[in-house]
């Protein structure tokens, strides 16, 4: 109940509706408030005194104006409000809502200082729409009063647990103090004292507590709306043509006298009905949009927990990689220790090496000093050969690179952490998502004679990145479906395919995370060139898994059985006159690649026209109302709805012959179902046929009807029970569509001259089940008339 108060208060006022009047525009407002926004406009600038006066206006028709005013009979109520010459100049103010109100004119100068302002006439502008109207004489009297709305407004009051409030209190209303039961009206002290004095008239009120005012109030009957123009009577008859209740004077002597007029409670029915259907469906959207605000809500929680979830991941992929780095800077630094403990070793040698050699130096020095200064010549001479080839070495010795330092001081690495730091900075976060399905774009879909052409396309909003796509065709007959084209093109015909055949094909999308799922299925239907005199094409089926072509797919091979010590290849020869088959059995030669020479002769020709593929499919939940009930795998079909809703098929024709049944599981003789064809965007929400999209025959229990675009023709007795097979043919190559009950053709050709993309389709409501059967022969009646010349 308290979404609903927003309803309920005045836009212009914000609160509750006080005595609300309903404009042309169905919006309400308070009839004070009704009263403070209207804007005075000259005599000599209102429509009529224009129109009078013969004055031309080059902006703006005052005729058209005044069609929306209240004088014209097919009222609309209200026009542009930037039309007006009377519009108000003065900037619009904000009510409580939001919206805009437009001030009241500026009050008239002193009759001292200016002379008699000339008669009026008032526009009101609607605060919410802003859509403006002229008043008549009869000024805010003209608006009918809303007394559904007040009734409203009281039982919400009532039912709140809140006090009640004084109902004249300009700004924050206070708590009411007593109710006048005659002037209907909740008084707080000061209000009743300056309102409602206790003298005069008003003294023989009766002034009760607000709680039993309450009571009374629930329990007094509720006043009978009157009519605007004739205050004194009360609405009897509903004028159609104005959408609005009138009294019998109004029929007599009033607008309405030539309007046409239905019963005040009949269509008080009727518009409740309406109005109950409409909440149906509003209802169900309430209740999706209830789940949909739901499934956000999980959506918060769940995005929450992932961010959880994601910022530890990314938290330890982050700390596995600074522990790799880590241990990396260990294994660096164990290097340069082991580079400086090698070049401390080497100085300390040759610091230890050079020490010992110098010793020794100094040793000989002195020893030679020494023996300088001995006086005997002969002893010196004895030993001074010696001792001077021994100072030679020595100074040799120390002149080899003994002196030069073995090892530098430099350390010879140079760490190379350019590309960590590039990969570091190339570190970001890549899309870990599949690509959306492709769609099909079916004008651009077409078949010739033996080949087809596909297009498809990403969808409008996908952002995923996708690398190439996988056409997918099965074999003309039903059976699986085998790649026939994997690449970037968007694009691709496939030649070498059966005539008079029917294909089914599908697309899927791929990148480096994963595959899509699969676009929707397309039926595509191929036709026989009868100017051709004669035309050999490979049969067409794969021998294997081929990589993937742009231009004739299928191998000319067909391995029956993979333990077959044989190959057999099919050709298939069309002519205007003959459509025959021709196998042949050939053995392989030692390398098992080439045919042999000679082979064995043709077999007996088969005719191919009793070979020639039907369509199977079943109906689409995907493009089903949401109504719509599906089993059997989706080949019987129900609603939860009473009302009518559209089911179509999985597959949409654009030529050759097709026919399908459908046999009535439950019928309780009330609904009237209709089956037929229609194309993709019909409405779901409608009988079938109810609008320009399909093409229809909907059945009771004792007739059927033909109808498109909510026309009806050729009515025709036979009608449906439970148990009964209803036939539906479609002839693209004659452009007819036929329909036919339990074997009984109904009527001549229900529809002809049909062109395009049709789809099967089915209305029913929840009193109906009806179950689908497809890849069927034509039946009798149809093929004896094709036969005939």
């Amino acid at each position: 109940m308290e979404e609903m108060e927003e309803e309920l208060k005045c836009p212009v006022c914000g609160s509750f509706y006080r005595e609300p009047i309903i404009l042309p525009c169905s919006h309400n407002l308070c009839q004070a408030c009704a009263r403070n926004i209207l804007v005075q406009t000259p005599e000599s600038e209102s429509p009529q005194s224009r129109r009078a006066s013969g004055s031309a206006v080059s902006d703006y028709d005052y005729l058209d104006l005044d069609k929306m005013s209240l004088y014209s009979e097919a009222d609309s109520g209200y026009g542009s409000y930037g039309g007006f010459a009377s519009a108000p100049t003065t900037p619009c103010q904000k009510s409580p809502n939001g919206v805009r109100v437009f001030p009241p004119a500026a009050p008239p100068p002193p009759a001292a200082l200016a002379p008699p302002p000339p008669p009026r006439n008032a526009c009101l502008t609607c605060p919410q729409c802003h859509r403006s109207l002229v008043l008549d004489e009869r000024g805010l009297r003209g608006f009918p009063r809303n007394r559904l709305l007040e009734g409203v407004i009281d039982r919400y009051q009532q039912g709140r647990a809140a006090a009640l409030r004084c109902q004249l209190c300009e700004k924050a209303p206070k708590e009411a103090a007593v109710m006048c039961e005659q002037c209907d009206v909740f008084y707080c002290d000061p209000c009743r004292l300056r309102c409602h004095p206790p003298r005069g008239p008003l003294a023989k009120h009766r002034l009760v507590p607000p709680a039993q005012g309450r009571v009374s109030r629930r329990l007094s009957p509720r006043k009978i709306s009157t009519c605007t123009d004739h205050e004194l009577e009360n609405h009897s008859m509903y004028c159609v043509q104005c959408k609005s209740p009138v009294c019998y004077q109004c029929l007599e002597e009033g607008k309405h006298s030539s309007h046409e007029v239905k019963a005040l409670g009949a269509m008080w029915k009727l518009h409740k009905s309406q109005l109950s259907q409409a909440l149906n469906g509003l209802s169900d959207r309430a209740k999706e949009a209830k789940e949909f605000l739901v499934q956000l809500r999980n959506m918060v929680q769940q995005i929450q927990e992932n961010s959880v979830e994601f910022e530890a991941c990314l938290v330890a992929q982050c700390d596995a990689l600074i522990d790799a780095l880590n241990r990396r800077k260990a294994q660096l630094l164990s290097r340069v220790n082991k580079e400086h403990e090698h070049k401390l070793k080497v100085v300390r040698d040759q610091i230890s090496h050079c020490t010992v050699k110098l010793r020794q130096t100094t040793g000989l020095m002195e020893y030679c000093l020494e023996v300088i200064k001995e006086n005997d010549p002969s002893g010196f001479l004895q030993i001074s050969d010696a001792l001077i080839r021994r100072v030679h070495l020595t100074e040799d010795q120390w002149g080899k690179g003994t002196l030069t330092p073995r090892m530098t001081t430099d350390f010879d690495l140079n760490l190379d952490n350019a590309p960590l730091l590039q990969s570091i900075h190339q570190l970001d976060f890549v899309q870990m998502k599949v690509p959306a399905p492709p769609i099909l774009q079916l004008e651009e879909c077409c078949t010739h004679n033996n080949s087809a052409t596909l297009s498809w396309k990403q969808p409008p909003l996908s952002t995923v990145q996708v690398e190439g796509y996988i056409l997918e065709l099965d074999d003309g007959n039903g059976g699986q479906f085998r790649e026939v084209y994997v690449g970037k093109e968007t694009m691709c015909t496939v030649d070498g395919l059966h005539f008079n055949s029917t294909y089914s094909a599908r697309v899927k999308a791929f990148n480096k995370t994963g595959v899509s799922p699969y676009s929707k299925t397309l039926v595509l239907q191929t036709s026989e060139d009868m100017q051709s005199e004669e035309q050999t094409l490979p049969f067409p089926v794969p021998l294997e898994r081929s990589q993937l072509r742009r231009m004739s797919p299928f191998s000319s091979t067909l391995n029956l059985q993979p333990s077959f010590p044989g190959r057999s290849y099919f050709e298939l020869r069309s002519s205007a006159h003959q459509l025959s088959l021709h196998s042949s059995l050939q053995s392989l030669n030692s390398a098992g690649c080439n045919f042999e020479t000679q082979g064995t002769p043709y077999s007996q020709l088969v005719d191919i026209k009793k070979m020639v593929a039907v369509a199977w499919f079943s109906f689409d939940p995907a493009s089903a109302h949401a109504d719509i009930i599906f089993s059997n795998d989706n080949l019987t079909v129900t609603c939860n709805s009473y009302d009518d809703r559209v089911v179509l098929g999985k597959t949409g024709f654009s030529k050759g012959l097709h026919y399908w049944e459908l046999s009535i599981d439950r019928y309780d003789n009330h609904p009237d179902p209709a089956f037929g064809v229609a194309r993709i965007d019909v409405l779901k929400d409608a009988m079938l046929g109810k609008d320009d999209k399909a093409w229809a025959m909907y059945v009771d229990n004792n007739r059927s009807w033909f109808m498109h675009n909510n026309s009806h023709t050729n009515r025709t007795e036979g009608g449906i029970t439970k148990g009964a097979t209803v036939g539906v043919l479609l002839d693209l190559t004659r452009r007819t569509l036929t329909f036919s009950i339990n074997e009984d053709q109904q009527g001549p050709v229900a529809f002809e001259n049909l062109e395009g993309l049709f789809f099967p389709a089915v209305s029913l409501n929840r009193n109906v089940q009806v179950t689908l059967h497809t890849g069927l022969p034509v039946p009798e009646f149809y093929a004896s008339r094709s036969a005939m010349p």
